[in-house]
């Protein structure tokens, strides 16, 4: 069976039709917002709060886009003959999104909870040097990130929580029997 000469020209030009016939799904961006799946990608947010300079994200960061300076605070004793306490508080949070590669080893790493993804997307410059936002800037969009999805009602109670529940019903157990036992004039053993 030899083959049409021509066919695939006509298949191409009717793919070619049908296409130009269909309607445009484009969004036009700048007028209509893209719907963005949720818990997306976009910047990394700074919760102030719980960041407490330990700067393992600075070192676990692969592209040493994350600038962290501090300095060290001593808070007198609280009880008389205590020891003062020093703590580190935080005086430049920046990060780099010119060098930032979107892996989120800093947020995986950080073990208080204090960076989280936005997904604000349109933080765009002129210029490459003003890609470096500052902790005021990643503070504004820690308030865009959702809340994280709701626990699974069908999944197993975690082991920490049900052996504290289990001490917790025990000791409830062992209280009402020695309040029962006190109620009936013995004395509780």
């Amino acid at each position: 069976m030899a083959p049409i000469p021509g066919a695939g020209l006509a298949k191409g030009l009717a793919v070619t039709l049908r296409t130009m016939t269909k309607r445009s799904v484009t969004d036009q961006y700048p007028d209509a917002l893209p719907e963005l799946p949720p818990r997306s990608r976009g910047v990394i947010a700074l919760f102030e709060e719980n960041c407490t300079v330990c700067m393992l994200c600075a070192r676990e960061c692969p592209d040493w886009c994350i600038y962290i300076d501090s300095h060290k605070e001593t808070t007198p004793a609280a009880t008389p003959g205590g020891r003062e306490r020093s703590r580190n508080v935080l005086d430049r949070f920046a990060i780099d999104f010119s060098l930032c590669m979107y892996c989120g080893i800093c947020i995986e790493v950080c073990p208080f909870d204090a960076l989280f993804w936005s997904p604000e997307f349109e933080y765009a410059e002129t210029d490459i040097l003003d890609l470096t936002h500052e902790r005021d800037k990643l503070r504004e969009w820690m308030w865009t990130v959702p809340a994280p999805p709701a626990l699974d009602p069908a999944a197993e109670e975690p082991k920490e929580i049900a052996a504290a529940r289990k001490a917790a019903e025990k000791a409830e157990a062992a209280r009402q029997a020695a309040q029962a036992a006190g109620t009936d004039g013995e004395a509780p053993a």
